[in-house]
């Protein structure tokens, strides 16, 4: 995979038909965005892991088809993740119902120091996701892509199919409506209580 680094992520997707390690290269680059992106739209780690297994899913079923715009797929995969997940309990239906069937394992000590980690790391998110919640559909799309996922204007706009002014105008409102609720609350402690 050494020799697909220096490749930029079009040449990668066009290679990937004919061999899978350059699409190995493309997860490796875009997988935590993707899980970080489907994570913070769906206030649920769990959920987020699979998402993302079905945006790469879908990755590689349209890999002959689809024809990227720019030198960067984290757009079109951000795009396939924000679709994935406004439609996900009906395209995530049998993957939990097999997963369901399958039995628990046991946790291991170091197990149970990453669950507590993961438990916090949930309750923060369920906060922010809250309040993110309240706004209508097109911010919150915004939002998760440009504000959460890093990518520019111009990039969600690609994802999102709208204007570039359109994703502008959307964060800015956004923005507007969460001012102050999203900001980090001082930590109670017995000196302040």
């Amino acid at each position: 995979m050494q020799a697909y680094r220096d490749r930029d992520d079009g040449e990668l997707w066009r290679a990937a038909d004919t061999d899978p390690e350059a699409f190995g290269e493309l997860f490796e680059r875009h997988a935590r965005a993707v899980f970080a992106f489907s994570a913070r739209r769906t206030g649920d780690l769990a959920l987020a892991e699979d998402l993302t297994s079905v945006v790469f899913l879908e990755a590689w079923r349209r890999r002959s088809s689809v024809q990227l715009q720019g030198t960067s797929a984290l757009p079109w995969l951000l795009g396939t993740a924000n679709n994935v997940a406004r439609n996900q309990r009906r395209s995530l239906r049998r993957h939990r119902a097999a997963l369901s069937r399958m039995s628990a394992s046991v946790v291991s000590a170091s197990g149970e120091e990453e669950a507590i980690a993961r438990v916090d790391a949930q309750r923060a998110l369920s906060v922010a996701l809250r309040e993110i919640e309240r706004l209508p559909r097109e911010q919150r799309e915004a939002v998760t892509l440009v504000l959460w996922s890093g990518l520019s204007y111009e990039e969600a706009a690609l994802a999102l199919a709208v204007p570039v002014g359109t994703v502008r105008s959307r964060i800015a409102r956004a923005r507007t409506a969460l001012e102050g609720s999203l900001a980090p609350q001082p930590a109670i402690t017995k000196e302040s209580s």
